[in-house]
């Protein structure tokens, strides 16, 4: 087993990382920018190494600086996380030829399911269900014409080496297509660097169902059920649940065997996620691999009982896979909230600054993944993503009692976040009754569900300040009261607990 593993990313997945490392004994380095100098994972981690300047493109895309660290710190493995390097085939070659191991799977596999054309071709060879449309990538827009008309519309353009709704256009009439595909071209260039796009049938109100693999090294490949991820903004997932509303036995089997089968077909190692679209009739198609560890993967964690992260480090390192199909069964139902620094009464408008206060949720069945603490600056350069609040419960009633009741628990002030919008969406009839689709949250916000929300505990107190200082301006400007901010050790004093001696590098 590694004595010692860098984490290659921040924030709350880092956390969690680390969290999973210490209780298997496994000592743990954390890199950092500059704006994250004293960011909680930087504080929990055994050693950290600076890689540098705030920019993404500058420190934690750094392909060099990464390695630099691992190499000066002695790591003889690197764990990704999700998002920045975590699913960039020329970081694992890179590694590899360093003698580091990646945490994740092999190259060849990265390669094919990383680019969303070759994965559909090689479905398509092996008869396995896709969405119909093209299986590579469309050079102009006359093929983009053709093809789109031999389909029919509605359409949906997306960038080939895309993601998180960057580059992706649906089209309902003909006369909208040209436009449709110069801007969709544009934004994949801008987000990936490859303005290469395809073209899919539009599917009308489809579940986004995902299901969870694990492979070894050794040719044991399974799958830990599925994820319901239908609730998007934007094309980007805030909250996801376990098992699917919609998915009973038999639909569960078959697409667990799916997605072992295309596991098997790209020769998959580690944890992946295979994502498919579930149409209202039941059938179901191949939408894109998720080459890495998914943001959502506490609730799978929740109900099948099984340590992603620990198994993800075993598989690296070897060992075989001590679960069996016959093994992973359904235990009760979980639902996790990505909580984000952004204000829902703002169109969701991001919203960084000091973190005042902070009370978390606790209780029976309650999971708290965070990456922040009270008196922790929330920086404007990176996603948005504080905390995952999941929650477990006997039953889907019981784990949306359980998780209203923590969200009513859960306090912080100095920042606006998403709670509010999460608490609506629970309360919302559809949603209670399963009826969700990747369309439903759009939809519930156009019609208003963010609208007359009450305001918060902090709202009223601003309301309050500035009643007083409109009474008093005869007198002049007033001061508003301190925050009361923490000090350095209280502010992370839940990081601190129990912990090995802090060593720092590389603080240049």
């Amino acid at each position: 087993m590694f004595r010692k593993i860098l984490i290659a990313n921040r924030g709350e997945i880092a956390v969690r990382i680390m969290r999973a490392c210490r209780e298997m004994n496994i000592r743990t380095v954390a890199v950092y920018s500059d704006v994250d100098r004293k960011s909680l994972h930087v504080r929990y981690a055994d050693e950290a190494y600076r890689i540098g300047p705030a920019p993404s493109t500058e420190s934690y895309l750094r392909i060099d600086r990464v390695l630099d660290a691992a190499r000066r710190s002695g790591a003889e493995a690197i764990h990704p996380g999700y998002g920045f390097l975590a699913e960039n085939p020329e970081f694992a070659r890179a590694c590899e030829e360093a003698g580091i191991v990646f945490i994740g799977p092999p190259v060849s596999a990265m390669e094919l399911m990383g680019f969303k054309t070759a994965a559909r071709h090689a479905l398509i060879q092996a008869g396995l269900p896709v969405v119909p449309g093209a299986d590579r990538n469309l050079e102009n827009f006359a093929e983009i014409a053709r093809i789109a008309g031999e389909i029919g519309y509605p359409v949906m353009l997306k960038a080939s080496a895309g993601g998180g709704g960057k580059g992706l256009r649906m089209v309902r009439e003909k006369s909208e297509l040209e436009s449709a595909y110069r801007t969709a071209c544009s934004e994949a260039q801008n987000a990936f660097n490859d303005s290469a796009v395809y073209l899919e049938k539009f599917i009308e109100h489809p579940r986004h169902v995902e299901i969870q693999i694990l492979g070894d090294r050794h040719g044991n490949l399974i799958h830990l059920g599925e994820r319901e991820c239908s609730l998007q903004r934007r094309h980007q997932k805030v909250m996801e649940e376990c098992p699917s509303p919609a998915v009973n036995e038999d639909l569960r089997r078959r697409m667990g065997e799916t997605a072992v089968r295309i596991g098997r077909l790209a020769g998959y190692v580690n944890a992946g996620t295979v994502e498919f679209l579930l149409d209202p009739k039941g059938n179901f198609y191949f939408l894109e691999m998720n080459t890495r560890l998914q943001v959502e993967h506490p609730v799978t964690e929740l109900v099948y009982g099984i340590d992603l992260v620990k198994e993800q480090v075993r598989i690296a390192a070897g060992k075989p896979l001590e679960w069996r199909q016959e093994d992973v069964q359904i235990r009760g139902v979980a639902i996790e909230c990505r909580i984000y620094a952004e204000d829902p009464a703002n169109n969701f408008f991001p919203s960084p600054g000091l973190i005042t206060r902070l009370q978390v949720p606790a209780g029976p069945g309650i999971r708290h993944d965070s990456g922040v603490y009270e008196g922790w600056q929330v920086p404007l350069e990176y996603d948005p993503l504080l905390s995952k609040l999941a929650v477990w419960g006997t039953n889907r009633t019981e784990a949306i009692a359980r998780l209203q009741r923590a969200l009513a628990e859960y306090g912080i002030q100095g920042i606006q976040t998403n709670i509010p919008f999460f608490r609506r969406v629970l309360e919302h009839p559809d949603f209670a009754a399963g009826r969700i689709d990747t369309g439903f949250v759009d939809r519930v916000l156009a019609a208003g569900l963010m609208r007359d929300e009450p305001p918060s505990e902090e709202e009223e107190h601003v309301a309050l300040l500035a009643a007083m200082l409109g009474a008093e301006r005869n007198i002049g400007a007033m001061q508003p009261t301190p925050t009361g901010n923490t000090d350095w050790k209280q502010a992370g004093r839940f990081a601190s607990l129990h912990r090995q001696p802090h060593r720092t590098g590389g603080r240049s």
